[in-house]
């Protein structure tokens, strides 16, 4: 897709490579459904980097319930400053996770580990998710894995705005502030709804 190689750029053939495992071993493993690989490009790993611009230089980013490895792969592949931990509840996934971290030679700044968000204890500059749970939900889950002066970016569909009215009670209990940005999708004239609390 030669969109996505200017995305990309010198990492364009690390993120085909990964396409191509989402495309075959991912739809195997039920992990991506099979009406997904056409649109694996846009809808998944160029959404995924509408985030990307958002994070700081040299950041440690954990992607929760990170499922396929969006968005922490293409994260990854993007941005070789970034220290990324995929955590991912699933046995059966995070095996896959390990595979393709090892695979792609991403082992050296990407970490897999499995267990849920509210067992892990380490704390993050970032943490990411996309189409994890409601936010509500997402934050009990997400918020105390935030380093001070950390960031929650949750990529959302058109609820975003919805989503952050009723998880105000919990973000004003905790002194936090939060926003919707409307990102464009890197290559795509889609917009991608992030929700980011600081």
């Amino acid at each position: 897709m030669e969109i996505a190689r200017d995305v990309f750029g010198d990492s364009y053939r690390l993120a085909e490579q990964y396409v191509d495992i989402l495309a075959n071993r991912g739809v195997d493993w039920g992990l991506i459904g099979p009406r997904e690989v056409d649109r694996l490009w846009p809808r998944h790993v160029l959404n995924s980097l509408a985030i990307e611009p958002m994070i700081g230089d040299g950041r440690t980013v954990v992607d929760v319930g990170s499922g396929a490895g969006l968005p922490g792969i293409p994260l990854a592949i993007k941005r070789p400053d970034l220290s990324v931990t995929l955590l991912e509840p699933l046995l059966r996934r995070a095996n896959f996770l390990t595979e393709v971290v090892a695979e792609l030679g991403l082992a050296d700044r990407v970490t897999v580990m499995r267990g849920r968000a509210e067992e892990h204890h380490e704390r993050y500059d970032v943490v990411t998710a996309r189409a994890v749970a409601a936010l509500p939900k997402l934050l009990g889950w997400c918020l105390p894995l935030l380093a001070p002066r950390g960031e929650l970016l949750a990529l959302k569909g058109e609820s975003a705005e919805q989503e952050l009215v009723e998880a105000q009670k919990l973000l004003r209990r905790r002194r936090l502030g939060g926003e919707v940005v409307k990102v464009p999708t890197p290559g795509t004239d889609e917009t991608t709804w992030v929700v980011r609390i600081r």
